[in-house]
């Protein structure tokens, strides 16, 4: 009997009146559609990867910064009420929306080909990060080369690129302790090794004239591309499997920096200065903006990433339980980051004998705290390993762990781009995806030229600033309210129902109805009334650099209109029914493989011919399991409010 019924599960019987043409035999529709595109070959593989896009850079440097100038350990009261309003709720709408479909961040659009625009603006987006994110990844690479020998070369003065202002600060306290010198007029070896070596600043004389490419920056950004392209050479079948080191390897190495960090001498005023609770800033709204801002960037909604690998999952896999996972891991991860960067500092306060804030140079105005903190990576920490016995060890570890750091969330970023095209146009493209994602990758590294350049700096900076501020926002906004309001919050969820088996509950409903698209609106109208222009040290942009930065920002947010409009000349009839068939799901809507359309997806199968489409699917696979008695339910939740409405 046993046998029996695993051959009747092998090859279900279906009654040729109810097959449809991919059950006809034809070897090009044999081939399931979904099957072809690709998925994770374990639970697992999507997990790690959701978590190494998410911890980044970011979590490393700009939490820990952002938590000392907002109020030290009170900052974190705002921050876990910002991730319950909207880091988790819209983290957990992304994975949902590409884990229905099975459908990258264009085509995903067929829930309202309306706004398809959203996708393209995202993908623009995630296009101008992953120029310049790689070219971090490349001055990692620079770092982690110049980490292997005996001394680092940045330890002391003395060399070509150094000026009269360089003071090797390591060792210059008298007995008493106190410095002999006023440290403000002077520049550590460290820092001069970043800005006259590494970059070779001084060759460039603005944003205008960036000068010539640095050979061996240039190598090394052209060897982080060929890493990147090896890890996702077979898309989520090879960067899945990547990510089982690069995910999981930063933790022993943060693990091992925090023990190394808090048993130096002087570590606890550090970490005393990162974690003193100061009430009081409760009270103003920027620390609340700023809390909703590294939350809103941490877990990296509306780049695309979350759909694209979400859409590789099986139909049933619970991302419910993941996206606490995720978002609370990344959470915590942050705070341990904090520990381990403050109490180094701390060390080297007490070797210095200057105050903490000294140290760290906490001035927003300070190329040390831009955005992705180049400064603080690759100036301030690397002075402190030349202060640690083995230094070069140290060093190596610190910077392997920001090239895997970095390499996870590039591996998101390339897989969205090559994803949502591909997802285009299958046909043509999913049978040459590795050829196709190496002229990505080809293109990205020409267009990233420019950073390797003497003044590329100044360009990293104007695409950091711009590329994903005020559009990625804009983006997400209109995300949100298409879900929800267009397409419905009711049907939104009776899709989460079949995939899952329950219903998001009043929170999910509150924060995507109501709370998260009106944070990520007052994010929006702060960045808009608290503009600054762009600046890096002490040089300001021209205006037209400015004007270039905000077209840049601007250009994404204009893909949505764009669309609209194409989407309604597509349709027919007046304004009013255009815009009504252009904002409906298309006949293809819903789950891409046959057996997860049940309920009212299933009458949208080709060639299906029953006035009772469940018992279609029951009849092909066999059985009712726990999901198709949620489709039972769904279907009858459909069928009452149907008569409701007559």
């Amino acid at each position: 009997m046993k046998k029996l019924q695993g051959a009747h599960l092998r090859k279900p019987v279906t009654p040729d009146l109810l097959m449809t043409p991919s059950d006809q035999g034809d070897v090009d529709l044999d081939v399931d559609f979904a099957a072809d595109r690709g998925n994770w070959t374990g639970k697992l593989d999507f997990l790690l990867s959701c978590i190494g896009y998410c911890v980044g850079l970011g979590n490393v440097w700009r939490f820990p910064y952002r938590a000392y100038t907002n109020g030290g350990g009170a900052f974190l009261v705002p921050y876990f009420l910002m991730l319950a309003i909207c880091g988790i709720p819209l983290f957990f709408l992304e994975l949902s929306l590409g884990q229905f479909s099975s459908l990258g961040p264009l085509a995903v659009w067929k829930i309202s080909p309306l706004f398809k625009g959203a996708g393209a603006a995202m993908l623009l987006i995630v296009g101008l990060v992953a120029i310049y994110y790689n070219m971090i990844i490349a001055y990692v690479l620079f770092y982690l080369f110049a980490s292997l020998t005996s001394n680092l070369p940045w330890e002391h003065c003395g060399n070509w690129w150094n000026t009269d202002l360089c003071l090797e600060h390591r060792g210059s306290k008298d007995g008493n302790g106190a410095l002999p010198l006023n440290l403000t007029s002077t520049v550590s070896p460290s820092e001069e090794y970043w800005s006259r070596y590494v970059l070779h600043i001084q060759g460039s004389r603005g944003i205008g004239s960036p000068g010539h490419i640095r050979w061996n920056l240039c190598l090394c950004l052209l060897l982080a591309w060929v890493i990147v392209y090896l890890c996702i050479l077979k898309g989520v079948k090879s960067s899945g499997k990547v990510v089982y080191f690069t995910a999981t390897f930063p933790y022993l190495i943060l693990l091992m920096l925090l023990v190394r960090g808090v048993t130096l001498p002087g570590a606890w005023k550090g970490i005393q200065f990162y974690l003193t609770p100061q009430f009081h800033h409760l009270l103003s709204s920027k620390v609340w903006i700023e809390a909703a801002l590294q939350i809103f960037y941490s877990l990296g909604v509306g780049f695309g990433g979350l759909l694209t690998f979400a859409s590789y999952n099986t139909f049933h896999q619970n991302i419910y339980r993941d996206t606490f996972i995720v978002t609370l891991g990344n959470a915590i991860t942050s705070i341990l980051a904090g520990f381990a960067i403050f109490s180094v500092l701390g060390y080297m306060s007490q070797e210095l004998g200057v105050p903490v804030d000294q140290v760290a140079k906490a001035d927003e105005s300070h190329p040390v705290w831009r955005c992705l903190c180049p400064g603080l990576a690759f100036v301030v920490y690397p002075q402190a390993m030349t202060m640690l016995p083995l230094s070069p060890f140290w060093s190596f570890l610190f910077f392997f762990m920001l090239l895997t750091l970095g390499l996870d969330s590039q591996f998101a970023f390339l897989e969205t781009i090559v994803t949502a095209v591909t997802d285009e146009f299958p046909y043509y493209l999913r049978p040459k995806k590795a050829v196709f994602s190496g002229l990505i990758c080809v293109a990205m590294y020409l267009m990233g030229l420019v950073l390797t350049t003497d003044g590329g700096m100044y360009w990293l900076v104007l695409l950091d600033d711009y590329s994903a501020s005020f559009g990625l926002m804009v983006v997400v906004i209109t995300t949100c309210l298409a879900v929800t309001r267009v397409y419905g919050i009711q049907r939104f969820c009776r899709d989460i129902h079949m995939m899952l088996g329950f219903k998001p509950g009043f929170y999910f409903r509150a924060c995507w109805l109501f709370l998260s698209p009106a944070t990520l609106l007052a994010l929006l109208v702060y960045s808009i009334v608290k503009y600054q222009p762009s600046e890096y040290g002490s040089y300001r942009f021209p205006a037209w650099a400015e004007l270039l930065g905000i077209l840049m920002g601007l250009l994404s947010c204009l893909m949505i209109p764009a669309g609209m409009l194409v989407a309604v000349l597509r349709e027919e009839g007046s304004l009013w029914e255009r815009l009504q068939q252009a904002s409906r799901p298309t006949m293809d809507w819903g789950p891409s493989l046959e057996e997860n359309r049940t309920g009212m997806y299933v009458a949208t199968l080709a060639g299906s011919q029953s006035p009772k489409p469940l018992m279609v699917h029951m009849h092909k696979y066999g059985g009712i399991t726990s999901f198709e008695n949620t489709a039972i339910e769904v279907d009858r939740e459909i069928a009452e409010e149907e008569e409701s409405m007559m």
